[in-house]
């Protein structure tokens, strides 16, 4: 194993959920999620429907591997130590694990981890955490890692999402922008997060706030709400996407802009659970239901990931 004083190179560990490369892996893939529990066989099969009609693999992996190469060109000129650049997935290959294990024979000794999602909750962002931590139990290793926590209201971030918005707008004719409604929503999570104070729905709620003041929306003009919710019998956190564009009909809504701020590159919760699912249910209802692109590598994202980064570096720089 090789070494570097503390006052060489850092890490940069950037994580994200990871997802199947092919039909075959969904069980795997799966079985991971489950922590071992046998996937019933009518999940497994529409699981894997869902991925056949986007492609019949996550693109995930891709997206985050551009994210980092940005990120890593964003930081390369700004500072005097550097980083270098790591990316491990939660559920999936390149494993947290394995990438730590890396970032240990390459002798880094201080690391910053920042999580591909913007809001914390301790069954998103703190199980990365803890998979870190794990990893060097595991490993019988030591870095000082410094975890980046959230970056829900990162000015960039909403700007960021605020142009989006802006630029979605311009798929309407002139005369019908107007009366376009935007709807942001975040991934669903189990309720019984809000008995445990879990700043999730808040900083979600807040994220979406800050959008639409950007963008001076009314109330009337925005909405948030939840969507892919997991297949538990436990309540999760509503109204749901599909749930919510039936209430938006009630109203005679009839143009509507999905804007999914909980997610920051296109996968399997946009490809299918908003433009191919969500899109079904639009047109059941009359609606005409529209999605700009995801963040993925847009400058302004990239920038609230290395300010996040930087300032959790902080005095490594002194």
């Amino acid at each position: 194993m090789t070494t570097a004083s503390a006052t060489g190179t850092l890490g940069l560990l950037v994580m994200a959920y990871g997802g199947p490369d092919s039909l075959d892996d969904i069980a795997g893939f799966l079985a991971d999620i489950r922590a071992g529990r046998p996937t019933p066989r009518h999940v497994l099969d529409e699981i894997t429907e869902n991925y056949r009609q986007i492609g019949g693999s996550s693109p995930l992996l891709k997206r985050s591997q551009e994210q980092v190469a940005a990120l890593t060109e964003n930081l390369a000129s700004r500072t005097s130590r550097k980083f270098k650049t790591y990316l491990g997935m939660r559920h999936w290959a390149p494993w947290i694990e394995e990438t730590v294990a890396e970032m240990l024979d390459d002798g880094i000794e201080q690391a910053v981890a920042i999580v591909l999602a913007p809001h914390y909750s301790s069954m998103s962002i703190a199980k990365y955490q803890g998979r870190v931590r794990d990893a060097l139990e595991l490993y019988r290793g030591h870095i000082d890692f410094r975890f980046v926590d959230s970056f829900f209201d990162h000015p960039n971030l909403i700007q960021a999402f605020a142009k989006r918005i802006r630029t979605g707008l311009t798929e309407w004719d002139e005369q019908d922008r107007g009366s376009v409604h935007v709807v942001m929503s975040a991934h669903s999570l189990p309720v019984r997060i809000l008995k445990q104070g879990d700043p999730y729905p808040d900083q979600f709620q807040k994220t979406a706030e800050l959008i639409a003041e950007a963008c001076q929306l009314t109330s009337e003009q925005w909405s948030w709400c939840y969507q892919s919710a997991g297949r538990s019998p436990e309540p999760w956190l509503g109204p749901q996407l599909d749930e919510h564009l039936q209430t938006l009909a009630e109203r005679n809504i009839k143009n509507v802009m999905s804007v999914p701020i909980g997610f920051v590159s296109d996968h399997v919760e946009i490809q299918f659970d908003i433009d191919i699912n969500a899109q079904r249910t639009a047109q059941e209802l009359g609606i005409c239901l529209k999605r700009p692109p995801a963040l993925n590598d847009d400058p302004d994202f990239i920038e609230t990931l290395a300010q996040s980064v930087l300032r959790a570096a902080g005095d490594w720089f002194d």
